[in-house]
């Protein structure tokens, strides 16, 4: 005769010690920065309403995977000097993102190194709006341009070099 019993589960025993460890410390620690970077990778972008370029600026940087929060004003200049542009490092757009600051049209791949390495500066720019910058191209037209690393204390220094 048939068993009219409901079949039972059975669990792989040797899962089940590792399903009873308390979670450990330093994971948790662990959890916790990884989750913090994640946080410190959205950039703010803080940028003029009647600036085109910087949009699409805005679309190279998501294009990139960067998550991008925008916010039009059209007080730039109290910005740059809040995070310490000076004008001669100046260009349309202040971006601050992982505790960088990023002013102008500087490439999405700048950016994340410089996310990645860590350095103890204040930011990276591309001062003015050099033509073929990522956001200002124009056909095969392209300007030789720098990109700035700069410090708190005014120090700086080529970062990367487009010719």
């Amino acid at each position: 005769m048939p068993s009219t019993a409901a079949p039972s589960l059975t669990l792989n025993k040797q899962f089940i010690p590792i399903m009873n460890l308390p979670i450990n410390p330093l994971l948790a620690i662990c959890l916790l920065l990884m989750a913090a970077n994640v946080i410190a990778e959205d950039m703010v972008v803080y940028r003029s309403p009647a600036c085109s370029c910087c949009g699409h600026w805005i679309d190279h940087v998501k294009q990139n995977h960067l998550t991008v929060k925008e916010i039009v004003t059209d007080d730039l200049k109290s910005i740059k000097t809040r995070y310490g542009v000076s004008p001669d490092l100046s260009s349309c757009h202040t971006a601050v993102i992982g505790g960088y600051v990023i002013e102008g049209h500087v490439p999405a791949r700048d950016i994340k190194k410089l996310i990645e390495s860590k350095p103890d500066l204040a930011g990276l720019t591309v001062p003015g709006m050099p033509v073929g910058t990522p956001g200002m191209e124009m056909g095969d037209k392209k300007d030789a341009y720098d990109v700035i690393s700069f410090d708190r204390n005014g120090n700086k220094k080529v970062f990367a070099r487009y010719r």
